[in-house]
């Protein structure tokens, strides 16, 4: 687990398996490394734009801002989307998946309306492709 992410517990843990699949209760379950994955898709267009990973601290950050926090595992920092490139994601919805362990969120981006650190709109632009013959699978680009 991150410093980061025992040094800042606002959430509850996890009651029974029926409280968290049909509960209220918003209690995310982060794992042995503090973390959540994040997917965030256009609110506009439904389009998937990126997947990163916030710790207790950034979802925190996330809902009392209404702007997208992350925790970058890289640089192992708290990372405030667009806060240098101006693409700020603006939350429009946030959802969790049955069991709590993954987070769906909903933005509309500011700035150029990119997303990813190559300069494009997502960062899944590329299409896996297996190789016919068996050997291993390829890249394509998809030209988004």
């Amino acid at each position: 687990m991150t410093e980061l992410a025992r040094a800042v517990p606002p959430f509850d843990p996890p009651g029974t398996k029926a409280e968290v699949e049909e509960g209220t209760r918003f209690t995310p379950r982060f794992d042995a490394d503090g973390l959540i994955a994040c997917i965030a898709v256009d609110a506009g267009d439904g389009r998937v734009l990126m997947l990163a990973h916030m710790n207790a601290e950034s979802l925190a950050r996330t809902l009392e801002t209404g702007e997208a926090w992350y925790w970058s595992r890289s640089r192992r920092e708290l990372w405030h989307k667009g806060a240098t490139s101006g693409q700020i994601q603006r939350v429009v919805e946030m959802r969790t998946d049955c069991d709590q362990d993954a987070l769906l969120i909903r933005v509309a981006v500011g700035g150029d309306g990119g997303c990813c650190h190559t300069g494009r709109r997502a960062c899944f632009y590329r299409a896996v492709e297996p190789d016919p013959a068996g050997g291993p699978a390829r890249l394509r680009q998809t030209g988004e």
